[in-house]
């Protein structure tokens, strides 16, 4: 299993540094997703694409929350 290593938010606290610190943490483990998927066949536009439907579900129902 990955391990992520979230701290204190990043200085500032904008959504412009937030996003970066996802980003550094996530993209690598994305991309070995879609080099796995596509390894396999699968189309990487495709796996990219329903990453995003995935994240979008999740924030839409985490929004009903706050």
């Amino acid at each position: 299993m990955v391990e992520f290593k979230f701290s204190e938010p990043p200085v500032g606290n904008s959504a412009d540094d937030i996003s970066s610190e996802c980003q550094r943490q996530l993209q690598p483990i994305i991309g070995e997703i879609v080099r796995a998927a596509a390894a396999a066949g699968w189309n990487q536009k495709d796996v990219l694409l329903a990453m995003v439907d995935v994240a979008w579900d999740l924030y839409e129902k985490r929004r009903g929350d706050l």
